[in-house]
């Protein structure tokens, strides 16, 4: 069952001037394994802009906005065939097991100017682990 829905877009130059103006911003904004993620990538704007719109718009779908908890406890992830995942920690996991929320899924996409990323939280399906 569909217990929410989440989308963002955003402007790709945006993200570049932040990551121009603060060197930080990835490790800021991200847990270490999506930042390692971009620096392998070559710190590629255009992924980093699809991963800050995800992060958006899984906050959007679990009801809430980034203001519960912390950017990092959202980890947008790659399987072994590059698939897009979702893992949570801390509060954003907490909330989402509150809602009965069991998964979140994600599409990120992006063309030359825009980021975007669609998430579909679902529950019902038992997947999510909320005793650990």
């Amino acid at each position: 069952m569909i217990v929410g829905t989440g989308v963002d877009i955003i402007e790709i130059d945006r993200v570049r001037r932040a990551v121009d103006r603060h060197r930080s911003f990835v490790d800021r904004f991200f847990d270490p394994r999506e930042a390692d993620y971009y620096r392998h990538r070559n710190m590629n704007i255009s992924s980093i802009a699809g991963g800050f719109a995800a992060k958006e718009a899984v906050a959007k779908a679990m009801g809430t906005g980034l203001s519960f908890f912390n950017w990092k406890e959202i980890a947008v992830l790659r399987d072994l065939k590059g698939k897009p995942t979702v893992e949570l920690r801390g509060r954003a996991k907490d909330i989402c097991c509150s809602k009965g929320i069991d998964e979140i899924l994600i599409s990120i996409s992006h063309s030359r100017d825009y980021a975007i990323a669609q998430a579909i939280a679902i529950g019902g399906v038992g997947h999510e682990d909320c005793n650990s």
